[in-house]
């Protein structure tokens, strides 16, 4: 189908944040469809079953609806449940059966919000897709590429989250709330008559409505406390408790662990294969460097030699300065000039420069003993 260059296809949830950047293209003259993603089947995933407090509920999907009739713009609720589950909901569930913290959002971003909307556009003639994600994203005139960038200044930036998006995907995706504040949307919301001005934001994964990842876990894995059960927790080599489960356990946790010590321990480490969790000190936790994979790079074509970045290993990270360069396998080496604390397997690390990002990957491993200085 031949694309329409004035046609954008809009990811309505029923939010704040979609609703406006609908309103806001339609306000600017664009032929603007909405579409909401049904991700899941609400009585597969337990937990709340109204679902009435996630990004993808049932309200969210009525929401939607109605503020795409009040805009007068098309609108389609398009059913992505089986391409999540496989996606999205079985990666999940494996990289905690495999020890990991997996980071759900990044892999709908790739494969759902980007992947599948991208698709569906095609399928409806739109050259553009938006979002309501907090974001910059231009075009360098030198190197051909699309940079994705964050506003340093606004506490909902959103690119931590999207460093998988692929260059063909940022090529046709506009940002209608670049340069907003949280603030500033609600505030277009009462503007242009929405009736979501106030509504709440949504802070569980929207699979999980409850926020209860240890229920979700046992509901989709039949008899996982019996699989995984009395294993062994365990302190400088030697075990001094039992744990009810090692995928109910994550790097950096200190609470719950059922243990008493002299000082306070930690969980530095989930050994699967071997059905243990290993725990120590706070010190122990600090790691120089990490490995990672999936690794998507955005300004750059390629990073063949280190270079300095300012690296984030989680969302609410401020970041540190390290060496990265990705290695002939195509695998990122980041190396801290400080130790970081809490480097986390399965969770995505992003390279920024300045406010651009770099690009990204799933970390896979931390690293030691490495000889560390400045370019």
């Amino acid at each position: 189908m031949k694309l329409h260059t004035n046609r954008v296809l809009v990811g309505m949830s029923g939010g704040v944040d979609s609703s406006v950047a609908a309103a806001l293209l339609v306000e600017q003259g664009y032929d603007v469809i909405g579409i909401t993603i049904k991700t899941y089947r609400y009585e597969d995933v337990g937990g709340n079953v109204g679902n009435d407090s996630t990004c993808c509920s049932l309200d969210g999907i009525n929401d939607a609806r109605r503020i795409a009739q009040q805009l007068g713009i098309p609108h389609y609720v398009v059913d992505f449940s089986e391409v999540f589950k496989k996606n999205v909901i079985d990666y999940f569930v494996r990289d905690y059966l495999d020890g990991n913290t997996p980071n759900p959002c990044v892999q709908c971003n790739k494969t759902i919000k980007w992947g599948e909307m991208d698709r569906k556009a095609d399928s409806l003639g739109a050259q553009w897709i938006a979002t309501g994600h907090y974001a910059n994203i231009r075009r360098d005139e030198i190197t051909g590429r699309y940079i994705l960038s964050r506003d340093e200044h606004n506490p909902k930036d959103q690119t931590y989250a999207l460093w998988a998006v692929s260059q063909d995907s940022l090529a046709r995706t506009m940002f209608p709330l670049s340069g907003f504040s949280k603030n500033r949307s609600r505030e277009e919301a009462s503007r242009l008559g929405l009736g979501i001005a106030s509504k709440p934001e949504s802070y569980e994964i929207c699979f999980i409505p409850d926020n209860d990842y240890n229920r979700f876990l046992r509901d989709m894995v039949p008899n996982l406390e019996e699989k995984v059960a009395d294993g062994a927790i365990m302190l400088d080599g030697k075990q001094i408790g039992t744990h009810h489960g090692y995928p109910f356990y994550t790097v950096g946790q200190r609470r719950g662990l059922g243990i008493a010590h002299s000082e306070p321990l930690y969980v530095l480490n989930v050994l699967a294969e071997q059905n243990i969790v290993e725990v120590g000190t706070d010190e122990k936790l600090l790691h120089q460097g990490l490995i990672a994979d999936n690794v998507n790079l955005i300004k750059y074509a390629e990073l063949g030699e280190k270079r300095e970045f300012m690296v984030k290993i989680r969302y609410k990270d401020e970041g540190a300065p390290a060496l990265c360069f990705v290695d002939k396998d195509k695998k990122l080496h980041i190396e801290f000039y400080e130790p970081r604390k809490a480097i986390t397997p399965g969770q995505s690390v992003v390279m920024y420069e300045g406010n651009d990002v770099v690009g990204g990957g799933i970390i896979t491993q931390w690293t030691d003993n490495l000889q560390i200085t400045s370019l």
